[in-house]
């Protein structure tokens, strides 16, 4: 890897390195995260993100990255969809019993 590379390239193969190793048992995604001062979130995301680009590889139609990014934006908005429901019922089990200013008047 030459030092004219752009950087995201760079990042990019030692990200794939990282899920690599993961893959292959070397390191977990926690230790993988704790080494290198990420989230797990984020080791995670790019395993998903790693593991759907190879299947799409080895797709005998690959689909191009338009689609892909299409398909990840819906399921990210069902996923919103899902946990606004989720808030929402929260919010209404909540509301019998008072939070903040409420609770110092008792």
């Amino acid at each position: 890897m030459g030092q004219d590379e752009p950087i995201d390239r760079w990042m990019a193969k030692r990200r794939a390195a990282l899920v690599l190793r993961v893959l292959k048992g070397e390191t977990s995604v926690a230790e993988a995260a704790r080494q290198h001062g990420l989230t797990v979130a984020e080791v995670e995301g790019w395993q998903d993100q790693f593991l759907r680009a190879a299947e799409n590889g080895l797709r005998r139609r690959p689909k191009d990255e338009d689609l892909l990014k299409e398909e990840q934006m819906k399921k990210l908005k069902q996923k919103i969809g899902d946990l606004v429901v989720e808030n929402d019922g929260l919010r209404e089990a909540l509301k019998p019993y008072p939070l903040g200013r409420e609770m110092s008047d008792v």
